[in-house]
């Protein structure tokens, strides 16, 4: 169709300048300036192309347009240079989607033919007249283009920021997810190691007990590394009927007695209390409150040196309430207080614009407090009768 396009305007171009006689230049030139918009397919694919095409048939407009042989009358050209519009036209094109090295030299050749040509065909005092208003018809248009390259150019760069930033955002949530998933079932199975390793002779049944936790944490967490790679490498949702493993749901607050089973396997009795209204929530609220407790539980064995903890969940009307507390060593030798483990519970809290807390406790131990805000329930309004 471009082609079509190009030939057309080569046909329209010579019924224009070998007919019509006594039509004005200014005909002529608004009949060549129409003529061009059969360029548009040439335009998008090859702009450079369409400008020569256009800036040889605006100028054969202006010079063999029939009467162009009298001196005489050059009144009758001044209307002929509006034809030079539809080389601004492509110009501003070429400025806005050519390269800077491409734009100049087209701007510099269209400036060049157009100045000599109006040199030549605009008579006496026309000559600044016509010269003035061709300059500024092109440095228009291609202030236009440009206009057009920057916006674009900002969207791009703006568009790629976006970009970069949700991958960090997806980064720092992958890390998240696999320090608390792993931190947890490592170290559950660092103590069962450590405690069969030391009854294995005496007590056989203990150590076999211990091995048999060990198993089951390495196979859960097996699993969850496995659920995160699949997800990662999981391009759309239609990969999922390719025949992948469907992934299992995440975990929430109704996993917390299972994870206070583990806990206690490796030593540490935890006393789950829930109060309020127990009812579904969001699943970024709900994930996040089940790794605000297990990281808070992986720190309770992995540093207070105590036998039990209490976990405590609040159901309220406006937000959910999630606090960990035992009575162990409290700060001290508590590395994860300045590891990666509370900086990924404040990270977490602070994306749900709620509050962390944790910190020893005057009576001993440490105590870990989140406060989660809950979206407002949805109420279908009844209408009135």
């Amino acid at each position: 169709m471009a082609w079509v396009g190009g030939v057309l305007y080569f046909f329209m171009l010579v019924l224009l300048v070998g007919g019509g006689a006594r039509a004005s230049g200014t005909v002529h030139a608004v009949g060549s300036l129409l003529a061009a918009s059969l360029l548009v397919g040439v335009v998008r694919r090859m702009p450079l192309l369409a400008l020569a095409i256009t800036l040889f048939g605006s100028t054969a407009v202006v010079v063999f347009t029939p009467g162009s042989v009298h001196v005489n009358l050059s009144v009758w050209y001044q209307g002929q240079f509006l034809s030079y519009l539809a080389v601004d036209l492509v110009l501003g094109f070429i400025v806005a989607t050519c390269t800077r090295r491409a734009a100049i030299v087209a701007v510099a050749v269209s400036f060049a033919v157009q100045l000599l040509v109006v040199s030549g065909f605009a008579g006496g005092d026309n000559l600044a007249v016509n010269g003035v208003i061709s300059l500024l018809a092109l440095a228009a248009c291609c202030m236009v283009g440009l206009l057009i390259r920057e916006r674009r150019e900002h969207a791009v760069a703006l568009r790629s920021q976006e970009v970069a930033e949700a991958v960090t955002a997806e980064r720092l949530r992958i890390a998240r997810e696999l320090h608390d998933m792993v931190a947890h079932s490592i170290g559950i199975i660092a103590i069962q190691a450590g405690v069969g390793s030391r009854v294995i002779q005496t007590q056989p049944a203990e150590a076999r007990q211990a091995l048999l936790a060990i198993e089951s944490t390495s196979r859960e967490t097996l699993s969850g590394l496995r659920r995160t790679l699949v997800a990662l490498r999981q391009a759309d949702l239609d990969a999922a009927a390719s025949g992948h493993a469907p992934l299992a749901p995440s975990p929430g607050l109704e996993d917390i007695e299972r994870l206070a089973a583990a806990t206690a396997d490796a030593g540490v009795c935890v006393d789950v209390r829930r109060s309020g209204e127990q009812r579904p929530l969001p699943a970024d609220i709900d994930l996040s409150a089940y790794r605000i407790v297990q990281e808070a539980l992986t720190n309770v064995v992995r540093h207070a040196g105590t036998g039990r903890c209490r976990v405590a969940i609040d159901y309220g009307d406006e937000e959910l309430f999630v606090e960990v507390v035992d009575d162990g060593r409290g700060v001290t030798d508590r590395g994860s207080a300045h590891g990666f483990g509370i900086v990924g519970m404040r990270e977490r809290v602070g994306l749900l614009h709620g509050h962390l807390s944790a910190g020893p406790r005057p009576e001993g131990g440490f105590r870990v407090a989140a406060r989660l805000p809950l979206p407002e329930p949805v109420g279908v309004p009844v209408e009135a009768r």
